[in-house]
């Protein structure tokens, strides 16, 4: 019972209990005819949600106020010039991937150039440079759909062992975010600063050049998951990203990392991912519309945050 009463209270297992849930509602309203295929499809589709999570969860994690709203421009502006290069050639994917990274760390560099030399807040200066992002993929497309190459196209839609390669993926970065976190000393000084960026510096964290990485660690994952998205549905699309913005921090939301800063939740951004992508799933099983969809994920966010909120103030007047 105890043991019970223990894993209840970590915040990440909620959000599996209610993945759970709307599986189990999903396969009993279609009597278990699509029970293989929804589990692989949510196992695929919450891979991309949780590559692009645990980037806005690290930058989250540093204080109120830091949130990257270039994620979905920085997919965008990844796949397109990626896919360009490789131009369905399969000798060309090691180019390919190292361009995609190397547009997530200038990305990355020119988001915290734009917040520490302008001192303007993250919020402005990730929106701000999504606009330059975008408006360089839609001059670098020009309205082309490039295919990628075969090998990866086919590597990015199969299996193994019974799991969506994307998903292995997503775990394999989800395993070094969490070493990272747990027991590497840069997630205590991500953790520190965002509890107090003040007491960090004067303990010796080196406050900036942490927030740098953070913010182009977030910019690479972003840029690696719109390039396995592109791969994956056959071609780089401008607005392939957009949905992304919202998913990216309902996710770290949902899975209980604290908005506030300082804590942060690898497994949660699974259950959250999971979570979403069933709600989805179920309301178009249903045959709800975009905008109960929408609606209903905006609601969902709200009420979770004001669940966080009052436990974190019933545990404030207890102790």
């Amino acid at each position: 019972m105890a043991a019970i009463k223990a894993m209840l209270a970590k915040p990440w297992i909620w959000s599996f209990v209610a993945a759970a849930g709307v599986w189990m509602v999903t396969i009993l309203f279609t009597a278990g005819a699509s029970t293989l295929g929804l589990t692989q499809a949510a196992l695929t589709f919450a891979a991309f949600s949780i590559i692009v999570g645990l980037g806005q969860m690290f930058v989250i994690t540093l204080g109120p106020g830091n949130v990257d709203l270039s994620i979905p421009s920085t997919m965008t502006l990844a796949g397109t010039v990626a896919l360009k290069l490789m131009d369905t050639n399969n000798g060309l994917i090691a180019v390919g991937i190292l361009v995609t990274l190397a547009v997530g760390v200038t990305v990355g560099i020119g988001n915290y150039t734009l917040i520490k030399l302008l001192r303007i807040p993250p919020i402005i200066a990730t929106l701000s440079s999504s606009f330059i992002i975008q408006s360089t993929a839609i001059w670098y497309n020009r309205g082309i759909r490039i295919k990628p190459p075969r090998v990866l196209a086919e590597f990015t839609t199969a299996s193994t062992l019974g799991i969506p390669n994307v998903a292995w993926l997503a775990l394999a970065i989800s395993i070094v975010a969490w070493v990272l976190l747990e027991r590497g000393i840069y997630g205590r000084w991500v953790s520190a600063i965002g509890q107090n960026m003040r007491a960090a510096r004067l303990a010796g964290v080196p406050v900036d050049g942490v927030r740098v990485a953070t913010y182009v660690l977030c910019a690479v994952l972003a840029a690696l998951a719109g390039f396995l998205l592109s791969c994956f549905s056959g071609g780089a699309a401008l607005n392939m990203g957009a949905e992304y913005l919202l998913t990216s921090i309902a996710v770290v939301v949902i899975g209980g990392t604290a908005v506030a800063g300082g804590f942060a939740n690898v497994p949660g951004i699974w259950g959250a991912s999971l979570f979403l992508f069933l709600v989805v799933s179920m309301l178009n099983t249903y045959g709800a519309s975009a905008g109960v969809r929408l609606f209903l994920t905006g609601v969902i966010i709200i009420a979770v945050i004001i669940a966080a909120s009052r436990r974190l103030g019933e545990g404030s007047s207890t102790s």
